[in-house]
């Protein structure tokens, strides 16, 4: 005899099947997952809500179940309310639980999007890292903006300040000096203003007059390096701003990898595509993605790391791109877990005693700010595990929530306050350390502490070269 629940299975396994049919797909039965699939359904179909995803290939994403999943997960506790950077300062944004975990239970894809103030969500992951039930708030943040941008188009400032690379592209070279004065021109600067929506006080990244991966190319390198056995080699993820707007940077992380006898090769690549999913534009996002898959999966199937130094883009590439617009296949997975960021490849050198540690003495105490990007990647701290075997060198942590920046969004006219007020506390504390230089693993985020303090901003690999000899 079959029992109450069984009838609810055979009923759920009809109406999955319909909407699968509906895709051109397998039915749900045929799916190792079907039985767990619909028993999430049948709790759903309860509360008079059944909601069933798919990815192209015919069967439920896996993220985007777990998502739905964690919204029961949310027991209103409101510890990432009182943790969110934004919420704090503005009440444009209501905080993470009501645009996140209860905003979703009224998203539907036959609906249109409930609440568009999500659109002032960040993304700093503040609230996926104090939240004690695992509630996936900053991705269902993610997809309910791309949601609202699908609905309703993606702005023109939007989309031009999404494609890094392109604006890098056409920024950086002989010429970059012309563009530089122009972004430092005031009526220039408010006419972008108005026009465009690009807040006339932002902190936009001076262009460099050549790329980094120009340098590469006509480089000399040195004769110990060309003498040395290429047994160990690693790919270098630049990103965007490394290669059109700090290429000491990545002078900086060659140096540091071939000191520790590491062939760098410089795959080719794209920009990692964060910008595209922080502004929505997740079908551009995932063409950027496929194509950084399929340019660095012949170096990951031979066991060579990508590694990067741009902490948002190893994000990117290990985690946020595969999770938020649902990449699951086997090459993406690969790449994830052939990726590391070159602090935490640097530490696991350190840990197997295969890093070279005879540093220069370096005298300093300088203020360090690791950004919300580094955290997300839940490795605790290594930039200063490392950087504390430098002898006579002294990092202090800001412990900050949130520069504000956060990429792109404190470029936005209507956002550039927020994201200096959410800032106001790293600030506060870069100011009051009297260095002359601060620290920072992300690119926009030293762009925005210098705007704000007028301190000079570095990448700590910048300091781990100079421990070594090197001199940009």
């Amino acid at each position: 005899m079959q029992t109450a629940q069984g009838n609810d299975f055979a009923h759920l396994y009809s109406n999955i099947d319909k909407r699968l049919s509906d895709l051109g797909a397998d039915t749900a039965k045929d799916h190792p997952r079907a039985e767990h699939t619909c028993r999430l359904c049948c709790a759903n179909q309860r509360a008079g809500n059944l909601r069933v995803y798919y990815l192209d290939a015919g069967y439920m994403d896996h993220i985007e179940l777990s998502l739905e999943q964690s919204l029961d997960h949310c027991i209103k506790c409101n510890i990432c309310t009182a943790a969110c950077p934004v919420a704090a300062v503005t009440d444009r944004f209501p905080g993470p639980k009501y645009v996140g975990p209860q905003a979703q239970r009224f998203r539907h894809e036959r609906q249109p999007a409930p609440d568009a103030s999500v659109d002032y969500c960040s993304g700093c992951r503040v609230c996926n890292e104090v939240c004690p039930t695992g509630v996936r708030i900053a991705e269902l943040n993610a997809r309910a903006r791309a949601r609202i941008v699908a609905e309703r188009g993606l702005p023109f400032r939007n989309w031009l300040i999404a494609r890094s690379e392109l604006v890098g592209r056409l920024s950086c070279g002989p010429h970059a000096p012309l563009v530089n004065t122009g972004l430092r021109f005031g009526p220039a600067r408010w006419l972008v203003d108005r026009l465009l929506g690009i807040h006339r006080a932002a902190p936009l990244p001076a262009a460099s007059t050549y790329s980094f991966r120009a340098w590469f190319k006509r480089r000399q390198r040195p004769l110990a390096s060309r003498k040395a056995p290429a047994a160990r080699q690693v790919v270098y993820f630049h990103g965007c701003s490394t290669n059109y707007y700090e290429p000491w940077v990545g002078q900086a992380a060659v140096a540091v990898l071939e000191r520790n006898g590491f062939e760098v090769i410089l795959a080719p690549q794209n920009c990692c595509g964060l910008p595209l999913i922080s502004n929505g534009d997740f079908a551009a996002a995932r063409r950027a993605h496929a194509a950084n898959v399929r340019k660095l999966l012949p170096y990951v199937r031979q066991g060579i790391p990508v590694v990067g130094a741009s902490t948002s883009c190893t994000l990117t590439l290990k985690e946020e791109a595969p999770e938020i617009l649902g990449m699951h296949d086997a090459d993406t997975r690969a790449v994830a877990e052939g990726t590391f960021d070159i602090f935490e490849f640097l530490r696991s050198l350190a840990e197997r005693e295969e890093l070279d540690i005879a540093f220069d003495r370096i005298e300093r105490t300088l203020p360090y700010h690791p950004p919300c990007q580094y955290r997300a990647h839940r490795l605790g701290l290594p930039t200063l595990d490392v950087l504390g075997l430098v002898p006579g060198l002294t990092l202090t942590n800001s412990r900050a929530a949130c520069c504000g920046i956060a990429g792109t969004y404190g470029l936005k006219r209507e956002k550039y306050q927020i994201a200096m007020d959410v800032g106001a506390e790293l600030f506060d504390f870069v100011r009051r350390s009297g260095a002359e230089l601060a620290l920072c693993d992300s690119e926009t985020c030293r762009w925005q502490i210098s705007h704000a303090t007028g301190v000079v901003s570095k990448h700590p690999l910048e300091i781990l070269a100079e421990a070594y000899g090197y001199c940009a």
